[in-house]
């Protein structure tokens, strides 16, 4: 066994075995990660409830920015950590952590008050760089990590039409009992669709059965968003998902582990390889038998770290490094069948969309390439899906230092909430597929 398969062995089995230790309601001892310290409730109990998106424990969650309200309702609203299950691409139960805020605005859209499920962009791999987290301590240095809540302008935005939030940590992001498994599409999905059943059942809670719901989510949180949107009919047709929010989503992963490499988030190819090699037995026999020492001694380091301390660390590293043929892990991939169908797999676009979907992508995006998020909306649109794509049209912001990534988050952010408020409100969309095919 090499060194890398003993390392994620290493972790599932320990952290297995503090779950087993751990008493049903929550564990006893916070776990550490790169000298940060992760709170009791994120270790899962052994036994975990049969249904998806149960709700296995929860506590108040208090924000790190928050302002008092003329009402004595705390603005942007009232946080509740927590702990879910959900069904993970191999098919088993597992928990999943994340936080409702419930919000101080009132809903005046018509109808029950709706629900916002947001999935985070890349905050990376080590437990400590949970997106609810991110909520409590919106900058987080220890010192070994620099974790920033990024996302919570989005969430903040969203709390102020009224609408509830839910944020998912993923699977194995936050929970203790395994390695995040970073852009694996149905871990993703599921986790985004069980997030918007267990806000239900979080008390005090305004949100109901009835509440339209919709996805919200930028690079990661796009692809995730994506998915969801894809997996809803079959995996939870009685969310009442009214539309979804898809940024810069990593829809062919092929060409994002090119656009990925050698850029400032060179990191998150450690993290994805990480993720799949813990769900993957065929990809993990591809890393044993292709990744050198310099290739597991970085994987071991990248797989706590979170986005800040990954772009310190290994920013423009380039994968040839990694290997012991001096190939780049996208060739490898490429010429292993069992790695060309795992990403195969990951593929977005093979399925049509529930409700509709407004895609945006940035036109100089080259670490989550512009053309394969455009041709996401392409699938889409042959599929009959009801889509409104976006091209954001910015200047370029500068090669592989993630600016031509970013910017579109933060220009794009205030469509993007205006178009899926109006969705919640019951409002039809405009598909504007026939023009896609002139469109960058």
């Amino acid at each position: 066994m090499s060194r890398l398969s003993s390392v994620l062995t290493t972790v599932v089995v320990t952290t297995a075995c503090v779950c087993t230790a751990a008493p049903p309601a929550a564990a006893s001892e916070p776990v550490a990660s790169r000298g940060a310290a992760v709170p009791a409730f994120y270790t899962p109990p052994s036994d975990l409830p049969s249904a998806n998106g149960a709700l296995i424990r929860h506590e108040p969650l208090r924000l790190g920015l928050r302002l008092p309200g003329l009402d004595g309702r705390p603005l942007p609203g009232t946080a509740t950590r927590l702990m879910y299950t959900s069904t993970d691409s191999a098919g088993e139960r597992v928990a999943v952590t994340g936080a409702y805020i419930e919000p101080s605005a009132d809903w005046r859209g018509g109808g029950p008050r709706p629900l916002v499920v947001v999935g985070s962009g890349t905050m990376g791999q080590g437990d400590q760089c949970a997106p609810s987290l991110a909520l409590e301590r919106p900058l987080s240095l220890s010192g070994e990590s620099l974790s920033v809540g990024y996302d919570n302008l989005a969430v903040y935005r969203l709390l102020a039409t009224g609408a509830a939030v839910v944020v998912t940590d993923y699977v194995g992001l936050g929970a203790t009992d395994r390695l995040h498994t970073y852009v694996n599409r149905v871990d993703q999905g599921h986790a985004m669709l069980d997030a918007a059943r267990a806000a239900r059942s979080v008390p005090g809670a305004s949100v109901t059965a009835d509440s339209r719901v919709g996805m919200y989510g930028y690079s990661q949180g796009g692809g995730a968003s994506a998915s969801a949107a894809e997996l809803q009919r079959t995996y939870a047709p009685e969310v009442n998902l009214a539309g979804t929010y898809s940024g810069a989503p990593p829809a062919d992963l092929t060409e994002v582990m090119k656009g990925v490499d050698g850029s400032a988030l060179a990191a998150a190819l450690g993290w994805a390889i990480n993720g799949f090699a813990q769900a993957e037995p065929g990809l993990r026999d591809v890393v044993d038998a292709h990744v050198n020492a310099t290739g597991r001694t970085a994987l071991e380091e990248i797989s706590t770290t979170c986005v800040g301390d990954g772009i310190f660390r290994y920013g423009f590293t380039r994968s040839t490094k990694w290997t012991a043929s001096g190939k780049s892990i996208a060739e490898v991939m490429a010429g292993e069948p069992r790695a060309r169908a795992v990403l195969d797999k990951q593929r977005l676009g093979t399925l049509r969309p529930a409700g509709p979907v407004r895609l945006a992508t940035g036109v100089q995006d080259d670490i989550v390439p512009h053309a394969q998020a455009r041709q996401l909306a392409v699938d889409w649109c042959r599929k009959g899906a009801d889509v409104t794509y976006k091209a954001v049209a910015l200047p370029n912001l500068g090669d592989k230092i993630l600016t031509n990534h970013l910017v579109p988050l933060i220009t794009d952010q205030g469509e993007a909430v205006s178009w899926l408020t109006d969705r919640l409100a019951g409002r039809p969309a405009t598909s504007n597929c026939r023009s896609v095919p002139v469109q960058r």
